[in-house]
């Protein structure tokens, strides 16, 4: 096993399915879903000062946004200048134009270690690999409220993970974003983000494990708590 591999391996594959055995042994009914979903809380809560402060920059960009058509409108005959006006602009209001994806970066090398999780996890010669802490459970039942085989894909949950992505895209989305000027790199990011991304997510949940899904509506669900929570105390700012 390569060096890489084994840091995979002993930072996010082995804790994840440790945990998620744990939660599995320990909760009534043995419910792999239930115990997925309360992973996805703990993960969510370890990374929420970091959601936190992509979710303000996202607010303060779509703020921003009429400021930058006036510069666009300012120099819409030289690309250069607009170029550095509106890069002047992000930094004289201290506004990352890339610091919305960065949690979103941060989130893939845990959906890989989760899909690891749910591709081999489930084999009863994995459970052997358990901490020692960890009761091995013998199997693990991947049926989430005996509805959905969580170990296969289900078109309910990838439509759902779409719908969830768009609902916590469009809150922070620059308002008339889909007419965003195609020479501002970040206004042009950020329509893709609502309107490309939930359908490329729901795309790749249809092919992949139920598991993922459900891990990514729950991470949805809660990102737009938090997003709103965030917009209304911003509002209450302005007002006072």
């Amino acid at each position: 096993m390569s060096s890489i591999a084994l840091i995979f391996n002993e930072i996010l594959y082995r804790p994840l399915f440790n945990g998620l055995v744990f939660l599995y042994n320990n909760l009534p009914g043995h419910d792999f879903g239930i115990a997925i979903i309360i992973l996805t809380i703990l993960i969510r809560t370890l990374f929420y000062p970091l959601f936190q402060k992509s979710i303000k920059a996202q607010k303060e960009m779509a703020d921003l946004q009429p400021k930058i058509k006036e510069v666009q409108e300012k120099y819409k005959k030289d690309k250069e200048k607009q170029a550095r006006a509106v890069m002047e602009l992000y930094k004289e209001h201290k506004v990352n134009p890339l610091s919305g994806c960065l949690p979103i970066l941060i989130q893939l090398p845990i959906l890989y270690a989760f899909f690891q999780v749910l591709r081999t996890g489930l084999d009863p010669s994995r459970l052997s690999g358990l901490y020692s802490f960890i009761s091995n459970p013998g199997q693990l039942n991947p049926m989430f409220l005996g509805l959905a085989n969580l170990s296969a894909p289900n078109a309910v949950l990838a439509i759902l993970t779409g719908i969830t992505q768009f609902i916590q895209g469009k809150m922070v989305a620059p308002k008339n974003s889909g007419n965003a000027n195609k020479s501002d790199f970040a206004s042009a990011m950020s329509t893709q983000m609502v309107y490309f991304m939930p359908v490329f997510i729901a795309f790749v949940a249809l092919k992949l494990p139920a598991g993922l899904a459900l891990y990514w509506t729950v991470l949805n669900i809660f990102g737009i708590a938090q997003q709103y929570f965030v917009i209304k105390k911003k509002k209450a700012e302005i007002k006072n």
